[in-house]
C-alpha cells in the first residue's frame, strides 16, 4: 500500500511539474515576443541590464534555473510508469535526460552577466571596460545557447525524451496523443540542435515548430499523470 501511495504521489508531482513547465513555456514565448531574447554582444548585454535589471535577467533566461529542475521529477514519474513496459529503454531514457539536464543547468550565465555588468558600470577607464567586454564575450560564447556543454546536454536530454516517448506508445498508462506529440516535439527539438550546426536556418524552423508543440505535450502529460494518480492500487 505504501508503495502504491508513493507512486500516486510521484504521479501527482509529475502532473504539477508538467503544468508549471507549461506555464514557463508560455512565459518564455511572451518574453521573446515582448522584450526580446539573448543579447547578441557583451555591450548589448551590459546595456540591457543597466537599463532594466529584471527585464535583462528575463532575457538571459534566469527562469530556467528555477524551473528546469522540474524535469527531474517529471521524468522520474515517467520512468516509474513505463518501466513495466520496457525497463531497459525507460532506464536508458531517464539516465540520458538526467545527464543532459545536469549539463544544461550548469551553463546558464545570468548571474555572471549581472556581476560583470555592475563592474562595467563602475569602470573608470577604457582599459577596464575593454577587459570586461572581453569577459562578457567569453561568457556569451560559452552560455546555454552556444557552449559545448549546453549543446551536449540538449542532445542527451532530447534523445532521452524522444526514447521515453517511443516507449510511451506501447503503454496503456498514457494516451497515444501524448506519445506521438512527444515523439514529434522531442524529435524536432533534437534535429534542430543537430541540423543547426550545418544549416542554421533549417534548425531555426524546426525549433519554431517544436516550441509551440510543448504547449500541447505538457497538458497531455499532466492529464495522464493525474489519471494515473487516481488509479486503484491494483492498476498501479
Amino acid at each position: 500500500m505504501n508503495t502504491s501511495n508513493n507512486w500516486k504521489s510521484l504521479y501527482k508531482i509529475g502532473a504539477v511539474a508538467a503544468l508549471i513547465l507549461l506555464l514557463y513555456s508560455l512565459v518564455t514565448m511572451v518574453i521573446l515576443i515582448t522584450i526580446g531574447g539573448q543579447p547578441e554582444t557583451a555591450q548589448e548585454g551590459f546595456t540591457m541590464l543597466q537599463n532594466n535589471r529584471l527585464a535583462g535577467l528575463l532575457r538571459l533566461d534566469v527562469l530556467m534555473i528555477l524551473i528546469m529542475p522540474l524535469y527531474y521529477p517529471l521524468f522520474l514519474g515517467l520512468y516509474t510508469a513505463l518501466k513495466k513496459v520496457q525497463i531497459t529503454n525507460s532506464a536508458l531514457a531517464v539516465v540520458l535526460v538526467f545527464a543532459g539536464l545536469t549539463l544544461a543547468l550548469a551553463t546558464p550565465s545570468a548571474f555572471s552577466w549581472l556581476a560583470l555588468s555592475d563592474k562595467f558600470a563602475a569602470a573608470t577607464s577604457e582599459a577596464q571596460k575593454t577587459l570586461l567586454l572581453a569577459a562578457g564575450e567569453a561568457i556569451l560564447a560559452s552560455d546555454m545557447w552556444h557552449g559545448s556543454g549546453a549543446i551536449t546536454g540538449g542532445i542527451l536530454l532530447q534523445t532521452g525524451a524522444l526514447l521515453m516517448s517511443v516507449v510511451m506508445v506501447q503503454s496503456q498508462s498514457f494516451g497515444k496523443a501524448t506519445a506521438y506529440v512527444g515523439i514529434v516535439t522531442h524529435g524536432l527539438d533534437l534535429l534542430h540542435i543537430l541540423v543547426g550546426f550545418f544549416v542554421p536556418q533549417a534548425g531555426f524552423i524546426m525549433m519554431a515548430i517544436a516550441g509551440p508543440l510543448y504547449l500541447v505535450w505538457f497538458p497531455l502529460l499532466a492529464r495522464d499523470f493525474f489519471r494515473l494518480s487516481q488509479s486503484s492500487s491494483n492498476e498501479l
